[in-house]
């Protein structure tokens, strides 16, 4: 069912969502968290649908906050929808469209429609703030997700948000790298037990979740990390592979398909594993999973990265154009 309140207030929108409640049943109950999403115009739907498909595992209350990116000149509005049964998921929507100078007050928009006693984590699926933890919807979370790999330049966003790190904040940048660490763990944990004495990874020139990986590879082993960066005119976008060197040779994993990496390893068949580009669902859905801070995230965001900016080199700046 979806409810729509055009040029409407947070008060009204309230009152609506306790009308809903009372003729369906306490549709409320049960919801575990409140999720806050700030998107921008035109850009909602994408979220919402992550959002209603990770609602499954993590029944909770969804606030879309809906702002222009150039609200100059418009005339100041709220356009609510409510969304509940079958078009939200297991979760209730209340997406909220503000134009103009209502959108300023983003805490005052947001505040009156939280799930009383429940955490509150607020993701940015685009553009970030530079500081979210003290941003005016940040200041209201336990956690505070943002995907680098979404803002115009990601890595220099990845900069700043190490700059400004708080407990509690995470990316989807690092979230995407769930399925290669477990891997690269797995064969690590594998006979012969040598150390690593050599790391490189590659990957696309944009791609954030390949300095996290460096990064992490590097404060984990405690050895210098090469770090290629290519145009996508040298492979596919994202993580392209990493190579491990142990005395008794190379291991190597590549993802030369979408879906699909190679694991090579000294004295061993070469295998294909199953490493499939993590969709926003998967990713939200393990960011929900945990309420308390990141801790592993904040120190390879805040430690690890300024030493793989050190170290990494562009491939085809050395190889020349």
């Amino acid at each position: 069912m979806i409810v729509d309140l055009p040029a409407t207030t947070t008060s009204q929108v309230s009152k609506a969502l306790v009308k809903i409640r009372e003729e369906g049943g306490a549709v409320a109950l049960g919801r575990v968290l409140t999720l806050v999403i700030a998107a921008v115009h035109g850009a909602e739907e994408e979220a919402i649908e992550a959002a209603n498909d990770a609602s499954r595992e993590h029944p909770m209350r969804v606030i879309v906050l809906s702002r222009s990116e150039d609200p100059e000149g418009e005339e100041a509005r709220l356009d609510g929808q409510i969304r509940v049964g079958g078009d939200a998921g297991a979760s209730e929507v209340v997406v909220l469209r503000a134009y103009g100078a209502v959108g300023g007050d983003e805490e005052g928009l947001v505040t009156s429609l939280l799930l009383p006693d429940a955490p509150v984590v607020v993701w940015w699926p685009t553009a970030h703030p530079d500081n979210p933890a003290k941003s005016p919807l940040g200041r209201i979370a336990q956690r505070r997700i943002t995907d680098s790999a979404a803002a115009e330049n990601p890595l220099e966003s990845m900069t700043t948000l190490a700059r400004t790190y708080a407990p509690g904040d995470t990316d989807f940048s690092w979230t995407r790298l769930t399925l290669w660490r477990a891997q690269l763990a797995a064969v690590l944990d594998q006979p012969p037990y040598e150390p690593v004495t050599a790391v490189e990874v590659s990957g696309a020139a944009d791609s954030a979740s390949t300095s996290l990986l460096a990064a992490w590879l590097g404060l984990q082993l405690q050895v210098d990390v090469a770090l290629e960066m290519r145009n996508h005119s040298h492979g596919s976008s994202g993580i392209h592979g990493v190579s491990l060197t142990r005395d008794s040779g190379e291991i190597l994993l590549e993802r030369g398909q979408p879906n699909v990496a190679t694991l090579t390893q000294p004295n061993q068949p070469t295998h294909d594993i199953s490493l499939p580009r993590r969709n926003l669902r998967d990713c939200l859905a393990e960011e929900l999973r945990r309420l308390d801070p990141d801790d592993l995230y904040g120190e390879v965001l805040t430690q690890g990265i300024g030493h793989m900016d050190a170290i990494a080199h562009d491939v085809t700046a050395s190889r020349g154009k």
